[in-house]
């Protein structure tokens, strides 16, 4: 049986992890588990579970935590809470679920004490991936996919050797505004952005993905867990979302993994990884019923972020913390109306045109322009 701690159970990730655990339920304890301020899921999943530690974000929630959930569950708080989920030594596997880049510090954590990590977090990679690369490969630790795309690139590269890679293609759905005039999507509505038409989502994540800036961070963080440059890294529109990615190989070969649109595909795979297990919860495909195949490739001028984002990866350094810390002040005052959907690249850029690279940063300092290019994002509105 494997020991699982999940940072963000009660995020879509973390949900779906639980539903896998749940379908096989011999194989996985689950001994950790922290929310950012869901408290009151949080504590049905003590009760469920009955996890040694449950964590919440919210320092305010604590209270409530600690007098909901069962005798023999600890509960912790804040930035140490977190930290006491992720750094247990009875891990063997850290699912990396927060959104943002508030998931690394402990996914830091939990790599140097040699804890192996489904990561879902793309935001870790993309600020600070030369740092957790290496220190993975230092201590020996597994960095295990569970985003659909970069999974299916993980099945589709085992056995294979990096020099026989021409190409990772990853495919992308268009979100909601793939066939919107780029003049309408500009001012559309929180709810027309939230409309993803394939994948359930959290609202950050499904505002990435309208703006196609997830794809763009998808991209960051394939160049590190493969180690791939950007130049080699396509992405493709797929509205069918059946192929997940493909990797096109020297020879002419292409090998493209597919499934349904199910999270609990990947998740599955990251979870029980060397192996493979029939879970039963899930559909297979019918490729009778699959009426076409579609691909095309993105309109960059429209879907700007994207393109800042590959800019931002061959810039390299700082300039990736930079673009995912504006990025999340954009999508936060777009959700609180304080911004129409176009401004979000509009500030993203402004912010990376203020920024003075600053090479092979460490963790210090990657916080440090995280703030910094917060506070701009904040200082650009205003005016």
């Amino acid at each position: 049986m494997k020991n699982i701690s999940i940072l963000g159970s009660t995020g879509s990730i973390g949900k779906s992890t639980l539903e896998v655990v749940d379908s096989l339920h011999d194989e996985f304890k689950i001994i950790g588990i922290s929310t950012n301020r869901n408290i009151e899921l949080l504590i049905e999943q003590c009760k469920k579970y009955k996890p040694e530690i449950a964590a919440v974000a919210d320092e305010s929630q604590y209270s409530i935590l600690k007098n909901s959930i069962p005798i023999g569950t600890k509960a912790v708080c804040g930035l140490d809470g977190l930290l006491e989920v992720a750094v247990n030594d009875k891990n063997d596997l850290l699912v990396s679920a927060i959104v943002g880049a508030a998931g690394l510090i402990p996914t830091y954590e939990a790599i140097k004490n040699g804890i192996d990590i489904a990561i879902a977090n793309k935001e870790v990679l993309v600020v600070a991936g030369a740092i957790i690369t290496t220190l993975a490969k230092e201590k020996k630790v597994k960095l295990l996919p569970v985003d659909s795309e970069h999974n299916a690139l993980f099945q589709c590269l085992m056995g294979q050797k990096k020099r026989w890679v021409k190409k990772l293609i990853l495919t992308a759905s268009g979100g909601p505004f793939l066939n919107t005039p780029k003049e309408i999507m500009a001012k559309s509505t929180i709810q027309q952005a939230l409309a993803h038409p394939k994948w359930s989502m959290g609202k950050k994540i499904s505002i990435d993905s309208a703006s196609m800036m997830n794809k763009g961070l998808e991209v960051i963080e394939a160049h590190w867990l493969f180690d791939i440059e950007y130049d080699s890294i396509d992405v493709l529109i797929h509205p069918e979302s059946i192929i997940h990615s493909m990797v096109e190989f020297v020879d002419g070969s292409c090998i493209a993994q597919m499934n349904v649109p199910d999270m609990c595909i990947p998740i599955q795979n990251a979870l029980t990884y060397p192996e493979r297990h029939n879970g039963g919860i899930y559909k297979s495909l019918d490729f009778c019923k699959i009426a076409k195949l579609s691909f095309s490739e993105p309109d960059r001028d429209k879907f700007v972020c994207l393109e800042l984002a590959y800019q931002a990866g061959n810039i390299g350094h700082s300039m990736p913390a930079v673009l995912n810390a504006a990025n999340e002040e954009a999508v936060n005052l777009f959700l609180n109306e304080k911004i129409i959907f176009d401004d979000i690249p509009k500030i993203i850029m402004a912010v990376m045109n203020e920024h003075n690279v600053i090479k092979n940063p460490d963790l210090k300092s990657l916080f440090e322009i995280d703030k910094w290019a917060r506070i701009k994002s904040k200082e650009i509105i205003k005016k």
